[in-house]
């Protein structure tokens, strides 16, 4: 793993799409262990973790991650940022688990067989060893899941960035999958609308139209955020009870 300071800091960072404003002059340290990026759909937060691995650059403003500028691509920063995609079927593109576990070492210079030993050490030692050999189809929603994070692990990058990870798991595998990440050693950055499981975490940031709404602890973040949502619901539900003007 990267001996990289664990910090993500962004300076002024503005950011369009399609011509559509996404992130306006963002400025952020991000040092915690364990950071929370919640907030509305089109509010910025997938555009903002893309940015950190190179899938788009800014168009102003400095993003540094760990010491590493993004700008150089994602695969300059495979070694520094993983990424885990919402849909595993998004990320998986080989036949065999042990295909997909040894293609990203593969990639960057290690041998057929020192990546398979690498890849089964990391399967054996959470007891899935079986299912090296298994085809990727096979696999449950959640076993795919877990094989695109064990892929990103045998990179040892320094920082985790998952974009809704959780969203079509049942609520087991969703606790074991936290469990596992909890353990991990890299500093994790995850999007959730599942707010719960980001309650245990050191810090949330609550995008909104591209700009940090709440920054802190996820008990007053959450709480605001909660509250921002039910009465947005309300207002919603009261417009759509609005009688019509009647036509002159």
């Amino acid at each position: 793993m990267s001996t990289a300071s664990p910090v993500i800091e962004l300076d002024q960072v503005s950011l369009s799409r399609d011509g559509v404003q996404v992130l306006t002059e963002l400025s952020l340290r991000l040092d915690q262990s364990r950071i929370g990026l919640i907030g509305h759909n089109g509010s910025g937060k997938s555009s903002l973790v893309r940015l950190l691995n190179g899938l788009l650059p800014s168009d102003t403003g400095r993003v540094s991650v760990h010491g590493q500028d993004p700008g150089r691509g994602p695969e300059a920063m495979a070694a520094t940022v993983g990424f885990i995609f919402q849909n595993p079927d998004h990320q998986l593109i080989f036949p065999t688990v042990i295909e997909e576990l040894t293609f990203g070492l593969r990639n960057q210079g290690c041998s057929v067989s020192g990546a398979t030993e690498q890849a089964l050490a990391l399967l054996r030692a959470h007891g899935h060893e079986d299912w090296a050999e298994r085809p990727v189809h096979s696999l449950s929603e959640g076993q795919k899941q877990l094989v695109c994070i064990f892929a990103v692990l045998l990179l040892e990058p320094g920082l985790l960035i998952l974009d809704e990870p959780f969203s079509a798991l049942d609520l087991p595998t969703r606790f074991r999958l936290l469990e596992l990440l909890h353990g991990l050693p890299q500093q994790i950055l995850m999007i959730s609308h599942e707010l719960d499981t980001l309650a245990d975490f050191d810090r949330l940031i609550w995008l909104e139209d591209g700009r940090v709404r709440a920054d802190g602890t996820p008990d007053t973040v959450l709480s605001a955020y909660q509250a921002d949502a039910r009465e947005r619901a309300r207002s919603l539900r009261l417009g759509r009870m609005q009688p019509q003007a009647s036509e002159a």
